[in-house]
């Protein structure tokens, strides 16, 4: 018990595939604008991770190492399809606001990534923790971002406001910045600088060091 709930709690802080491992940056950019769009792209990653790493682990063993990314790929790309038609149907004006970025899980680094290194080797059970301590991991960074571009961006969080805007006779100006794409890079840097500061033992050790002037 001990051992499953570390696996699925390291990822969130410790071990977090985003701000440790530089692992699906990419979908933070575009669909973080808001706090809505952003926990229904975590539901979607969350449910494909897990279930494609249930799948993988499955047939790990009938799986020839000559195809296996093809497999895996094909696997991803079915459960995505899936994914994507259940938003279209019964969450249709999201759908709309993620756009590709929910096909896009595809290419995501993290799933094939899970796939590739853990799923393939162990069971259903630990393979499906780990997929979802990881999804919970990438989730937790992408909610933090959402909330803050959405809460300094438009005022407002799920669409509710929360500092009244000048616009709407309150005080609050929102930041224009956090309506683009490189407020989410700012965000997460920061995260990943303040991670890494209160964890010393993640930051990289420099390939060339600069020799000091004799």
């Amino acid at each position: 018990m001990s051992r499953a709930w570390q696996t699925v709690t390291a990822p969130l802080v410790r071990e977090n595939p985003v701000t440790l491992q530089i692992l699906g940056i990419c979908s933070a950019l575009a669909v973080t604008t808001s706090l809505r769009t952003a926990l229904v792209m975590c539901a979607a990653l969350t449910v494909v991770l897990v279930a494609s790493a249930g799948i993988v682990s499955l047939i790990r063993r009938h799986i020839p190492d000559a195809i296996r990314l093809i497999v895996m790929i094909v696997i991803v790309a079915a459960l995505v399809i899936v994914a994507d038609e259940v938003l279209a149907a019964f969450a249709y004006g999201v759908s709309k606001e993620l756009s590709i970025f929910v096909g896009l899980i595809v290419t995501n680094c993290l799933v094939l990534g899970r796939a590739e290194s853990f799923a393939r080797h162990n069971p259903p059970g630990p393979a499906m923790l780990d997929a979802l301590g990881n999804a919970l991991g990438y989730s937790l960074v992408l909610v933090i971002v959402g909330t803050v571009r959405e809460l300094f961006g438009y005022g407002t969080l799920l669409g509710l406001t929360i500092l009244p805007t000048v616009e709407d006779g309150g005080w609050y100006r929102p930041l224009g910045l956090m309506q683009l794409a490189p407020a989410a890079f700012f965000i997460i840097g920061a995260l990943v600088w303040a991670v890494r500061s209160a964890q010393p033992d993640q930051v990289e050790t420099p390939e060339h060091r600069l020799e000091a002037a004799e």
